[in-house]
């Protein structure tokens, strides 16, 4: 009998045929959109498509599932319904998250009987990276499970003892750094925007295990700029919200890394908080890190969030807004300059 984590990574083939009397694009959408959508939730399949035949190449267990997605959207076609790239999301949403709570091996912290596991594909591809490489940035809208699962990962490589310590790290920029007009004690003033760490802690370490390991150092939660100057080893360290970090302060933040330790840096590129005209460290990392071995970037989408379902069609709607208004932009910026060409060319 094979072993079913095994038969889970084999890679393999499948083809998948639109029917003749079927409309391909009723099955892939108009302009791609469905294809599209199919391609961002199994982030880990290559899918080409050559005239009506669809193939998919990658892991067994995922590329069997999207075939399985395919052809339920064929037989939804040659009944005439209607397909969109939501649908389409909400669709894989399911069945991938029906397909990985069962999978073997994806398990990364278990507390108090609950199981942390990724539930979509993005998911996974992003908690295969932190297993594989030394330095990963996960890239995505709110609830897509950045910080979380990273969390789940430290708290799971603490209690292994493959780690000495968790360090947690984010910009206090709403303050921009300089809390002292700020009232009460340090910690008073820093805790707001650490918070959320400390709740991520507090869902997977035991209640009364948590504030011993703070005391004891085994746990640092610190505002960003406290990490300058120093070296960590045997460590794991994420920086949190990531996208209000700037240039320079990525910088002094990745060159901490000190020997046996790892580093995960998460944050959402649309969320933008740096005062003035600031450029995030995170909008141009990717260039500067790009084929570095040991870095990985991985993004997720609006397919990975496993908030409420409302939660993806907002971050959609937004990303809609944002690309419609930087085409407006860039028209009046084209129009500015044809009436500028043109003035001067009345004045030769």
């Amino acid at each position: 009998m094979s072993d079913p984590t095994t038969e889970s990574i084999v890679t393999t083939t499948r083809r998948v045929v639109i029917p003749a009397d079927v409309d391909p694009v009723l099955v892939l959408g108009t302009s791609d959109q469905v294809l599209r959508a199919v391609e961002r939730g199994f982030a880990r399949v290559r899918v080409l498509v050559v005239g009506r035949e669809i193939s998919l190449s990658g892991h067994r267990h995922d590329t069997d599932t999207a075939a399985q997605l395919l052809e339920e959207l064929i037989s939804l076609a040659k009944r005439g319904q209607p397909l969109d790239a939501a649908a389409v999301e909400h669709a894989i949403s399911l069945l991938t998250s029906t397909s990985l709570a069962s999978a073997p091996g994806d398990e990364i912290l278990s507390v108090r009987g609950r199981a942390i596991r990724p539930k979509t594909p993005g998911q996974k591809a992003y908690a295969d990276a932190i297993d594989r490489s030394t330095v990963v940035f996960g890239i995505g809208p709110a609830g897509t499970g950045k910080t979380y699962l990273a969390m789940a990962r430290a708290v799971q490589r603490l209690l292994s003892g493959q780690a000495r310590r968790i360090v947690l790290t984010r910009p206090a920029v709403e303050a921009g750094e300089n809390l002292g007009f700020l009232p009460g004690s340090l910690t008073d003033k820093i805790d707001p925007y650490l918070r959320p760490l400390y709740d991520a802690l507090k869902d997977m370490l035991d209640s009364e295990a948590l504030p011993k390991l703070m005391a004891a150092g085994t746990i640092e939660v610190a505002p960003l700029a406290y990490m300058r100057g120093r070296t960590l080893n045997d460590s794991f360290i994420i920086l949190d919200e990531a996208q209000n970090t700037t240039a320079n302060q990525m910088k002094m933040f990745l060159t901490r890394l000190g020997f046996n330790s790892q580093i995960v840096v998460t944050g959402d590129s649309s969320q933008v908080d740096l005062p003035g005209a600031q450029q995030s460290g995170l909008a141009v990392i990717e260039r500067i890190l790009d084929g570095i071995d040991g870095i990985e970037f991985c993004h997720l989408t609006s397919a990975d969030v496993v908030r409420h379902e409302l939660v993806g069609q907002i971050i959609d709607a937004y990303s809609r807004w944002d690309e419609a208004g930087a085409a407006a932009r860039r028209l009046r910026a084209e129009t500015g300059r044809d009436r500028i060409r043109a003035s001067r060319a009345r004045h030769r």
